[in-house]
C-alpha cells in the first residue's frame, strides 16, 4: 500500500498518497525551482489583486507579501529546503509560506497551478530573452572589435569551400553580425509573444469570483508600449498553449546553427592549411598523445551544442503534437528543454565572444591567399562585358583563359598578352590591369558589396547599432 504523504493541493480526494516511485517519477521541483523568483512575483501580484477586489484584507495581503519576501531571501541565500514530496516549486513555496503566514491559505483563491505556471513561465521567458539578447550583443561587439582592428585585411571568399572572390575580412565578419542581429530580433519577438498575462484563466474556465485580471497584468508588467494591460483572451488556450516554449527553443536552435557555421569557418581558418587566424590558448586544448596539437575545442563544441539545441526544439514539438485540450501532465516535460536551451545558448554566446575576442589574425597568410589572381576571373569577365561582350560569351572566353593558364602551369595574370588576345577579340592590351586587388575592391560600390566605401558605411552602421565606436 502506498505510504500517506503530505499533499496540500489535491489530497482530500484520495485515501492514500502516491507511491515513492510515483513521487520520484512525477516531481518537477528538481528543475522548476529556478522559477522561484517569478513564482513569488506572481503570488505577490495575485494577492494584491485579491485585496484590490476585496477577497482578502490589506493586512492579509501585507502579511503574505512579507512572508514571500522572507522566503525569497532564504532561496537567494541557498537556505531554503526543497521537498520533492510537494512536487513543484509552487507548492514548496506555498507550504513554506503557510507555515509563516496563516493568511497564505487564501492565496490560491481564484488561481490554479495551470495559470500559475503559465504566468511563471511567461515572466521567465521575458527575462530569458532579455538575457540572451544581451549576451548576443556582447558576441557582436567582440566581432566588431576584430573587424575594426583588421579593416584593411583581405581574404578569399569561398563557395563550395573553393576560392571564389576576394572580400575584406571585416565584410565576412559583418555577415556573422547580420546573423546574430536576426537572432536578437527573434528573441525580442518571443518576449513580445510572452508578454500576455495568463493569471485568471484558472484550470480551464476561469473563476466565478470577481477578480481583476487587468490589475494583475499591470502589477506584473504585462503591458503594451502605452502601459495598457495585456491579458490572454481564451482561458482554454491559455493553459494549453506552448507556442512560446517552441518559439523560444526555435530561436535558440537557430542561434546554435549560426554559431556552428561561424565555428566551422574558424576551425578551417585556424588550420595549418589556412592559418588565417590563431585561436586563443584559453579556448583550445592539446592532445594526450601528440604534443604539437592545438585543437579548436571551443569551436567544435559550438558545433556540437547546435545539435543539442535542435534536439530540445524537436522534443517540444513532439511533446505538444498529439495532446487534446487543455492541460495534460505531459506538459510538465516542457520546462527541461527550454531551461537547457537557455543555459546552453547563454554559454555558447559567452564562449564564442571569448574565442573571437582572443583571436589573432595572421595578415601575412591572408595576403598570400588573396593574392591568387584566379579570384578575379569574374572581374575579367566583367571587363569583357564593359567592352560590349555578352556575359555568357565573356564567361566562356575567360574559361578559355583559365584553361590556358592551367595547361601552361601559369598564373592568370602571367599569361602573354598576345596569347590571351587570340582567345577572344574583346581582350585588349590592358586586360591584365584587372588583376589589381585595390581596383577590384574599389569597383564593388553597391549596397551590401565588400568595397571600401561600403565597408566604411557598414562599419559606421554597426558601431552605431552595437553601442558606439569599438
Amino acid at each position: 500500500m502506498a505510504k500517506k504523504h503530505k499533499q496540500v493541493t489535491w489530497g482530500g480526494r484520495f485515501s492514500a498518497g502516491p507511491a515513492e516511485l510515483m513521487l520520484k517519477f512525477s516531481e518537477s521541483v528538481s528543475f522548476d525551482h529556478r522559477l522561484a523568483p517569478f513564482d513569488i512575483a506572481g503570488s505577490k501580484a495575485h494577492s494584491a489583486m485579491l485585496a484590490h477586489v476585496g477577497l482578502i484584507t490589506t493586512r492579509e495581503r501585507d502579511a503574505i507579501h512579507s512572508g514571500l519576501d522572507a522566503i525569497l531571501q532564504e532561496i537567494s541565500a541557498g537556505k531554503f529546503k526543497w521537498d520533492a514530496q510537494l512536487e513543484d516549486v509552487h507548492m514548496n513555496i506555498e507550504q513554506a509560506l503557510t507555515k509563516k503566514v496563516p493568511a497564505a491559505a487564501k492565496l490560491h483563491t481564484a488561481r490554479s497551478r495551470n495559470d500559475q505556471v503559465a504566468t511563471d513561465m511567461r515572466l521567465w521567458f521575458k527575462h530569458a530573452c532579455g538575457e540572451l539578447a544581451a549576451k548576443l550583443l556582447s558576441a557582436q561587439q567582440a566581432l566588431l572589435a576584430v573587424a575594426t582592428a583588421n579593416r584593411e585585411v583581405l581574404i578569399p571568399g569561398y563557395t563550395h569551400l573553393q576560392r571564389a572572390q576576394p572580400v575584406y575580412l571585416a565584410h565576412h565578419l559583418f555577415a556573422w553580425l547580420e546573423m546574430l542581429e536576426r537572432d536578437r530580433l527573434r528573441f525580442e519577438h518571443v518576449a513580445a509573444q510572452a508578454n500576455w498575462c495568463p493569471l485568471g484563466s484558472g484550470a480551464i474556465a476561469g473563476t466565478t469570483l470577481p477578480i481583476d485580471r487587468e490589475f494583475t497584468a499591470k502589477q506584473l508588467g504585462f503591458v503594451d508600449a502605452k502601459g495598457r494591460p495585456q491579458v490572454t483572451q481564451n482561458s482554454m488556450d491559455t493553459v494549453a498553449d506552448r507556442d512560446v516554449f517552441i518559439e523560444f527553443a526555435q530561436a535558440c536552435a537557430l542561434v546554435g546553427v549560426h554559431f556552428s557555421r561561424m565555428a566551422e569557418d574558424l576551425i578551417l581558418w585556424s588550420s595549418a592549411e589556412f592559418k588565417f587566424v590563431e585561436l586563443p590558448d584559453a579556448f583550445c586544448t592539446g592532445s594526450s598523445l601528440m604534443p604539437q596539437k592545438k585543437n579548436p575545442d571551443s569551436c567544435e563544441l559550438l558545433r556540437g551544442k547546435s545539435a543539442r539545441l535542435q534536439g530540445n526544439l524537436h522534443t517540444l514539438l513532439t511533446l505538444a503534437k498529439g495532446l487534446p485540450m487543455t492541460y495534460n501532465r505531459d506538459l510538465q516535460e516542457d520546462k527541461p528543454p527550454v531551461f537547457d536551451s537557455y543555459d546552453q545558448t547563454a554559454l555558447c554566446a559567452d564562449v564564442f565572444a571569448g574565442t573571437v575576442g582572443g583571436m589573432t589574425v595572421h595578415t601575412d597568410k591572408c595576403a598570400a591567399a588573396v593574392a591568387d589572381p584566379a579570384l578575379l576571373a569574374t572581374d575579367l569577365a566583367d571587363y569583357l562585358v564593359e567592352r560590349g561582350v555578352p556575359f555568357r560569351e565573356a564567361h566562356h572566353a575567360v574559361g578559355a583563359v583559365v584553361q590556358l593558364a592551367e595547361k601552361n602551369a601559369m598564373q592568370l595574370d602571367h599569361l602573354p598578352t598576345e596569347e590571351v588576345m587570340k582567345l577572344h577579340k574583346g581582350f585588349g592590351a590592358d586586360w591584365a590591369e584587372v588583376f589589381d586587388l585595390q581596383r577590384a575592391m574599389a569597383k564593388r560600390q553597391g549596397t551590401g558589396m565588400p568595397g571600401p566605401k561600403q565597408l566604411n558605411r557598414q562599419m559606421q552602421r554597426w558601431q552605431k547599432r552595437l553601442g558606439g565606436k569599438v
